[in-house]
């Protein structure tokens, strides 16, 4: 074989490996999502209270928080197909669990079970796939991851809600096992078994003691910071958007704008593939800005459905597209042998987000009338460019 076929192969971003990647990724996202609509009714179909169902629906990413630290070590230090593996066979325990579970103490056990298995999940497959990639092709590739992600994200909830609409709960849980079944089958067929990656060490120079657990990726913090600030209108929005509309009482339908927006950031995330490597994080984080800006104005300003289509457009751009670049971002600059650490202190950011975002969301809402809703939530652009200045500074006075 010629050198410049063995370089085509290995700039090549969908390779074999690469392909049940991004299948097991889709299933597992999907296996986690589609039991999210649900479970707070299943949960008081077994006798709980509604405070209750909440708690039982908000442990798992409480759990996963928790775990986080712990799976970006363990993930640096262990092979990669054996510990998704694992970690997959937690989630289908989890989701038959679900099918089984007549009370709920025992549901809380078996989502704590699934919390542990997709902050293991989610952390190996972004850095096993991240592993397997040319250093100079990492974003237009972690599109790509994010891409299945997104699909996962969207097409979970909608099966959910339809089978639960169609058949009944235990339909769902059982779609759930059969999703996280699919994903194992996934990883068993990747032939890199994505073993650690051993630090390069100069001529003469002894072996560094094994450090205990690090908590963080000093490198990744900033992203990390700054997908909470994007992630907290956007899961403020998935929580209250139809308490918005109903209490201004707009004509739109509101039910079709996740939906725009999931399909319009696939869309992006495809034309824009190859640009996530040529354009710097600093240029995207003012883009994006500027998009999410322009949603949540949008969104204040909407009286009608082209308004709210305008505004998942520009929610697309702002917060669907700063989450593939914040993920890459952290990796490239975290380099080899830490992605693990800097996929883990990414996923801490999403997760805080994904909590605070319902919280501060019912906070503002109930503080402020609907229609200053999301000028409120505005503050959260002019925070993350803070960040991203600071951000710039710290490692202007390093270089210097």
């Amino acid at each position: 074989m010629t050198l410049p076929v063995q370089i085509a192969r290995r700039e090549r971003l969908v390779t074999r490996d690469a392909a049940f990647i991004l299948a097991a990724t889709f299933c597992y996202m999907a296996c986690f999502m589609v039991t999210g609509p649900v479970v707070v009714g299943f949960t008081m179909s077994l006798g709980a209270t509604v405070a209750l169902a909440g708690v039982v629906s908000g442990v798992t990413s409480l759990c996963s928080l928790v775990c986080r630290p712990v799976a970006g070590n363990v993930t640096d230090r262990v092979g990669k197909r054996r510990l998704a593996m694992a970690s997959a066979l937690l989630m289908l325990v989890s989701s038959a669990g679900h099918i089984v579970a007549a009370s709920p103490i025992q549901l809380v056990v078996f989502r704590v079970i699934g919390g542990v298995g997709y902050s293991l999940c989610s952390v190996c497959m972004s850095t096993w796939f991240a592993q397997t990639l040319p250093q100079n092709r990492v974003g237009a590739a972690m599109s790509l991851f994010g891409m299945m992600n997104a699909l996962g994200v969207a097409v979970g909830p909608a099966l959910g809600i339809s089978l639960f609409q169609s058949v009944g709960y235990r339909a769902v849980f059982v779609c759930s096992t059969v999703l996280a079944a699919c994903s194992i089958a996934c990883m068993g067929m990747v032939h890199d078994p994505g073993r650690p990656v051993q630090k390069q060490k100069a001529q003469g120079q002894q072996d560094a003691p094994r450090t205990g657990i690090k908590l963080l990726s000093i490198e990744a913090l900033p992203a990390a910071v700054m997908i909470i600030l994007f992630a907290v209108p956007y899961f403020a929005t998935q929580s209250y958007l139809v308490n918005y509309v109903a209490d201004r009482a707009l004509p739109v339908a509101e039910e079709w704008f996740f939906t725009i927006y999931a399909a319009v950031l696939l869309a992006m995330r495809i034309v824009l593939r190859d640009v996530f490597d040529r354009v710097s994080f600093r240029v995207f984080t003012l883009c994006s800005s500027a998009s999410m800006l322009a949603s949540l104005v949008l969104l204040w300003c909407m009286h009608g459905n082209l308004a709210m289509v305008a505004a998942a457009v520009c929610m697309a751009g702002g917060y669907g597209i700063m989450c593939s670049v914040c993920q890459s971002t952290a990796v490239k600059l975290a380099g080899p042998g830490k992605t693990g650490l800097a996929n883990s202190t990414y996923y801490m950011g999403f997760d805080i987000g994904m909590f605070l975002g319902p919280a501060v969301g019912g906070v503002v809402y109930g503080a402020v009338a609907p229609v200053w809703f999301y000028p409120a939530l505005a503050v959260c652009v002019p925070l993350t460019l803070a960040v991203l200045a600071a951000a710039h500074c710290v490692q202007r006075a390093g270089a210097d």
